[in-house]
């Protein structure tokens, strides 16, 4: 379907396993890497990067302006098709029936993605590099890298003619100096779902998340603004979401780390997933229907507290997330993948 070295793409259609006729071809920095799996590098103005391996599409590296990864890679992880890639950040999704959860599905995250020359229009947003990325019923996802953030938006639409549910997670593995030296706010009070605890729920009574052991929760209805602090790398996680409305957070430890294949034995004490999710409640969609959900990372100084910041000045209004979810530039890449159930 894809002439990687031309860059010729098919755009895709509703119908499982076809792609839809394309009139032009896309011109984009594709790059091949040591292992054979292509990939489209994004850049700033002001020097961040970001790559996106068309496999899965998996944003596996978020570089700021100072060359500084922020994104966690395992170093155990398997660079192979039909595997999962362990760390950067990769969306999940999974039809409700279908065969295994949402982690396990691996739909979206084990197949071969291709730039869609034919998105539904967004307006265009300047000085934004961004790639788009669909399934057939449909799923896309656009990517977009600018100064300091990286925006993720997920759509569904429903092109079936009857209804179905479906769960959605981003996955965001964040590189931090050492686990026990971080902490999670913006979670305290929630209900939780404590996987470790036979899916029973709790309610968060500490002021922040810190963590001194295996942790794999889901936090319900969650709030749009989380903050992940590491005071030894002086920086702070901003994460702001919108129509995702649970948050994961997970970090295997010693123990759990030991036993997967693909997860180093220390790894686990420089990183932490903290995944915004539709999980709890299933999102029904109606024939021809369209979902859309929002995520925004971002960074700050470390000597940020979320309770002394000016929220007029640090986080976005639910007024300013839909206008970004409306936004992005039109006329830059898109990725698509062709998926047969």
């Amino acid at each position: 379907l894809v002439d990687w070295r031309r860059v010729k793409v098919k755009p895709f259609v509703s119908n499982l396993g076809a792609l839809r006729l394309q009139q032009e071809s896309i011109q984009m920095p594709v790059l091949m890497d040591k292992d054979g799996l292509p990939r489209i590098v994004l850049t700033d103005p002001n020097g961040s990067s970001a790559e996106v391996l068309l496999y899965g599409g998996h944003i596996v590296s978020w570089k700021n302006q100072r060359k500084e990864e922020l994104l966690f890679m395992s170093s155990k992880a398997k660079w192979k098709q039909h595997k999962a890639i362990r760390g950067g950040i990769s969306p999940s999704f999974a039809r409700f029936g279908d065969v295994g959860s949402l982690e396990q599905n691996g739909m979206t995250r084990n197949r071969m993605w291709s730039l869609d020359r034919d998105p539904s229009p967004l307006p265009p947003i300047d000085n934004h590099s961004s790639v788009d990325l669909i399934l057939n019923f449909e799923l896309r996802l656009r990517i977009t890298l600018s100064a300091g953030k990286l925006i993720l938006i997920p759509r569904v639409r429903n092109t079936d003619n009857k209804p179905f549910s479906f769960a959605f997670s981003l996955c965001n593995y964040l590189s931090v100096s050492d686990i026990s030296e971080v902490r999670v706010e913006g979670l305290e009070t929630l209900d939780y779902v404590d996987n470790l605890m036979n899916r029973s729920r709790f309610t968060e009574q500490a002021d922040a998340i810190t963590f001194d052991g295996e942790t794999d929760r889901v936090y319900l209805h969650s709030p749009d603004k989380i903050a992940i602090i590491d005071h030894e790398k002086k920086r702070t996680f901003v994460l702001q979401k919108n129509a995702l409305p649970d948050a994961v957070v997970w970090n295997p430890w010693n123990k759990k780390a030991k036993a997967l294949p693909d997860l180093g034995d220390d790894d686990y004490k420089m990183m932490l997933c903290v995944n915004s999710a539709a999980i709890d409640t299933p999102i029904l969609l109606k024939p021809c229907e369209e979902w859309k959900g929002y995520q925004e990372l971002s960074t700050v100084s470390s000597s940020y507290c979320s309770g002394q910041l000016d929220p007029r000045r640090y986080w976005l209004s639910s007024n300013e997330i839909s206008q970004r979810m409306e936004s992005a530039d039109a006329v830059n890449t898109f990725l698509l993948l062709n998926y047969e159930k």
